[in-house]
């Protein structure tokens, strides 16, 4: 018998969507706005990270935490560039 869904599941379920449609947009864009690219990315795995707090993967957890950090890495570099071409 299939369990339903709590909030903490769909949120989740949102984190992957952003995910994978940062990745999307990276394949399928010419040149990627890095700004679009890494928010997505951190988006998606701030929410992923809500769901995997209630519903605990440490594997999974530690990922998101890399996924985060290289993210807020790559915001960084974007806005340091943007910063210099003004």
């Amino acid at each position: 018998m299939p369990a339903e869904l709590d909030i903490y599941s769909v949120i989740g379920f949102v984190g992957t969507a952003c995910i994978i449609g940062a990745y999307f947009y990276l394949t399928a864009v010419e040149k990627p706005n890095p700004l679009i690219l890494h928010g997505t990315n951190l988006t998606g795995a701030a929410l992923l990270t809500v769901s995997l707090i209630v519903h605990t993967n440490w594997p999974s957890l530690v990922l998101e935490g890399f996924w985060a950090a290289i993210a807020i890495w790559g915001l960084w570099k974007a806005f340091k560039a943007r910063d210099a071409r003004t």
